[in-house]
């Protein structure tokens, strides 16, 4: 594995980062404040390749790698980490698609996924069946040549605003083999959505809860085989956590930023912040400790890219460790503002507020930890 980028790799991340920098970073304050999710920048994004990271070229996906894509998140993460996570997002069910579905479901879904004409939402949590995944109770019933949904998800990325819902689904007894995944396009008759909630953060995309009462969709919507969908989720997850992870990282640098430039400027005492050793040690710490998750999560991506049977185990130890580093990072920078980092015309309380929220989506991360030490302690049985 090499610790340095390909000149293909530079220019993607160059391209992410002038894409963050004139699109993102502008507007970002504003959009939390005004809780505004921007469709049209999404799309823009979609026409530069971002919509289908991983997604075939077949079907009008730019066919990068998952180290690509840990590449692009972080760097779109230094605009808004919360749309970034949104893209991540919408990738996840894009790529679930292209590596689950049949023939037709691709033809159908993914060319508008890839340029972001269509937004998708991912739909596996429920307000009883958070961390136990597997339990959730959303059921779906064959009727001829349709399935009747009924049921409700939470904590919905995007939900109302999203084209398409790829619900995971009861199809067969209980736990992870009776569930089953299925795309459910916004106008199904039976799908409607709860209000949009009221969030520490993240609050440029909105977070609803996904109905189901008597929704009906054809049969041909199923993805994969029944009772496939919770494999189909985990495979998307393990994904999903190290692209959260690069946001983490992408918002946690983007905060360091800040605050370097603030202590360049801000005098006390006779000097300026940045001239104090105890603050250089700090700048110190924050920096190598951004560099060892950023190292971590790209060493799991190289895993996942090469179907590595460790691939999931070190995802979940990424996740968890990037997660954490980011956050305490971006709430360190805050600290080295002063009084001046709890307002928010310097943006570095939103990416606090941002990034706390990574420490429980994708899996929480005490979820990480048991994934992690079922695995050492299964290496030793």
């Amino acid at each position: 594995m090499s610790f340095e980028l390909t000149e293909d790799q530079v220019a993607i991340r160059d391209m992410a980062l002038s894409f963050a920098r004139d699109e993102l970073a502008p507007n970002a304050v504003e959009w939390d404040q005004k809780k505004h999710f921007p469709i049209d920048t999404l799309r823009a994004a979609g026409a530069l390749g971002m919509g289908g990271i991983y997604v075939s070229e077949d079907h009008g996906g730019s066919a990068l790698s998952r180290f690509d894509a840990v590449v692009i998140f972080e760097a779109l993460s230094q605009g808004c980490p919360t749309i970034a996570s949104y893209i991540s997002i919408h990738n996840m069910v894009a790529g679930m698609v292209d590596n689950f579905g049949n023939a037709e479901q691709k033809a159908q879904w993914l060319p508008k996924l890839c340029t972001m004409d269509w937004l998708a939402s991912y739909c596996l949590t429920e307000a009883n069946a958070g961390s136990d995944a597997a339990a959730l109770r959303t059921r779906a019933v064959r009727d001829g040549d349709s399935y009747v949904l009924n049921g409700a998800k939470q904590f919905i990325s995007g939900a109302g605003s999203s084209d398409l819902y790829l619900v995971m689904a009861r199809t067969g007894e209980d736990g992870p083999g009776g569930i089953s995944a299925f795309l459910v396009p916004k106008d199904t008759p039976g799908l409607s959505f709860g209000a949009n909630e009221h969030k520490m953060g993240w609050n440029a995309q909105p977070t609803r809860a996904v109905i189901l009462e008597d929704a009906r969709i054809p049969a041909s919507a199923l993805l994969g085989q029944e009772g496939m969908g919770f494999k189909f989720a985990m495979k998307g997850l393990d994904g999903g956590r190290i692209n959260i992870a690069a946001c983490s990282i992408g918002g946690a640098q983007a905060a360091l930023d800040k605050a370097l430039t603030y202590m360049s400027e801000r005098k006390a005492f006779g000097q300026t912040l940045d001239r104090f050793q105890a603050l250089q040690f700090r700048i110190a710490d924050m920096a190598t400790e951004l560099e060892a998750a950023r190292t971590f999560v790209h060493r799991a991506a190289s895993a996942l890219d090469a179907k590595s049977k460790d691939a999931t185990r070190l995802c979940a130890m990424a996740k968890r460790f990037a997660t954490d580093t980011g956050f305490e990072v971006a709430n360190n920078a805050l600290q080295l503002f002063g009084g001046y980092g709890y307002l928010a015309d310097y943006g570095v309380e939103k990416i606090v507020r941002d990034l706390r929220v990574h420490q429980i989506l994708e899996g929480t991360n005490e979820i990480m930890r048991l994934i992690v030490s079922r695995s050492e302690i299964g290496r030793m049985a």
